[in-house]
């Protein structure tokens, strides 16, 4: 039998143009570009440019009212010039010829660049959807993570295209042939491999070959640094395995994060934050991307008015001035939401080169000071939430390179002085650490901590591991070398 009762629940709904503005903050520089021109498509009565007949610009603030709005409308809302658009001040105005040298890097992506080269492989279109298909599902390293049925599903249902797993293993062949070498690889012993291969292609050597046999036939063995096992397979001397190992490790596990022009990921970025020192002071700007001009489309507020001064209305008027309307609400929507945007990243970076001042002056990882989101988000009296979607994928550049800006949110360490120091100046004292050990006998977790107590930082030897992992070095065992 059903039971029927009466409970109270608090429940915080968020209004449309909240939910906007949420989404178009945690987007990066590049993405929230796309996303500006994608509105404008998809919207007339938002466009480019800025007004001729507008002079003043909008003031910085830390909050917009996105409040509902009534049913009842004035024509007029929509005719206010000094409403009609986003110029940039302060920090975000900028010349013509200064745009010339704002950071954004035009580079082909590191798909587009895969599909340039396989072009002239190709024999129809269809293999041209094929490759397309398997270059997206490339992970951020270059592997291809998704077995090979799973990606001819994806094809039947998402373009009605039929192929066979044997047509995509031949396709991924082309890839494999591609710069650079290792793209594509289905696992790590794959990407070696493959390497090794276009390495024995211009030249083979003994130490190729062995190479080639030691991933090919004990890879587990390999990874686990099982030396003598390997030496007695091959019945090889610890010199020339010392010798083939070297070349190994001179091998590159992720394909994707450097070309065969020695171009990195980092270059591939665009900064959304630029922070430089000039004359000893710290200038700090968003990149000329994040601050559009856009502007309510003055066709479309004249097409308006003009509907609502004729005295007779059709219901096809009607239904045309509700469109309008429609259109003109979602563009200043929009636009106060870029508004927003702007002041909260703008409010944040600011902030952060306060607290972390030190760091962008030296550039030296030892001055960054502790710091979490919560810690932003009180200064600036923004939630928490919102600190964590600006630092969510986006980078800062500054005159030592470009960061994530996430890493300048680290833990704090106190030290025996009672000085409380960042997790980060922890990390690279633990690096050097192992980076300067007898490698035939690796320093053990316990040895790292000891090390790092004689230099007074309290810290435990689960914390230890926690930061060594953190850092990808593999415990003691692992790092052992002949």
């Amino acid at each position: 039998m059903l039971k029927q009762h009466l409970s109270q629940k608090l429940l915080q709904k968020l209004s449309p143009q909240q939910i906007q503005f949420i989404k178009l903050l945690q987007l990066n520089t590049l993405n929230f570009e796309e996303r500006v021109e994608e509105e404008i498509l998809d919207n007339p009565a938002l466009e480019s440019g800025k007004d001729e007949d507008e002079e003043s610009s909008y003031e910085e603030s830390d909050d917009l009212d996105f409040g509902s709005k009534e049913e009842e409308f004035d024509v007029s809302d929509y005719m206010n010039d000094d409403d009609g658009g986003i110029q940039m001040s302060g920090e975000y105005q900028s010349t013509d010829e200064e745009k010339d040298f704002m950071p954004v890097i035009n580079y082909a992506s590191f798909g587009e660049r895969l599909m340039e080269q396989v072009t002239g492989l190709l024999k129809n279109e269809t293999e041209e959807q094929l490759v397309e298909q398997i270059i997206g599902t490339l992970d951020d390293d270059g592997y291809l993570r998704r077995p090979l049925s799973a990606i001819k599903n994806d094809l039947l249902f998402t373009q009605n295209i039929r192929t066979t797993e044997e047509d995509l293993e031949r396709i991924l062949g082309y890839i494999h042939e591609l710069d650079p070498a290792g793209v594509g690889a289905r696992d790590l012993k794959e990407c070696l491999l493959l390497q090794i291969k276009r390495k024995q292609e211009a030249g083979d050597t003994p130490v190729y070959k062995l190479a080639y046999r030691i991933l090919d036939e004990m890879m587990e063995d390999f990874s686990k640094k099982h030396y003598p096992r390997i030496i007695k397979k091959f019945e090889i001397s610890e010199d020339y395995l010392r010798e083939t190992l070297a070349f190994i490790a001179k091998l590159n596990p992720k394909p994707a994060q450097s070309g065969a022009d020695g171009a990195t990921m980092k270059d591939f970025i665009i900064p959304d934050f630029i922070v430089k020192e000039e004359y000893g002071e710290l200038q700090v700007s968003l990149n000329q991307k994040n601050a559009p001009e856009l502007k309510v489309s003055r066709a479309y507020s004249e097409t308006l008015k003009s509907y609502d001064a004729s005295k007779e209305k059709s219901k096809s008027q009607k239904d045309a001035v509700q469109y309008i309307k429609q259109k003109l609400d979602g563009a200043k929507w929009f636009i106060d939401s870029v508004k927003q945007r702007q002041n909260t990243l703008l409010l944040t970076i600011r902030k952060i080169v306060e607290i972390q001042h030190n760091f962008f002056i030296s550039g030296d990882e030892s001055d960054l000071k502790p710091m979490i989101l919560k810690d932003i988000a009180e200064e600036i009296n923004m939630d928490i939430s919102t600190i964590s979607r600006v630092a969510s994928s986006k980078y800062v550049e500054t005159d030592f390179g470009i960061f994530l800006l996430k890493d300048f949110f680290t833990e704090g360490i106190t030290m025996e002085s009672g000085e409380e120091v960042s997790n980060r100046e922890v990390k690279k004292i633990l690096k050097e650490a192992i980076d300067a050990e007898n490698k035939q006998k690796p320093l053990t977790d316990e040895a790292l901590k000891n090390i790092l107590q004689e230099k007074g930082y309290k810290i435990a030897r689960r914390t230890i591991a926690k930061y060594r992992e953190q850092l990808n070095l593999p415990v003691a065992r692992l790092r052992k070398e002949l």
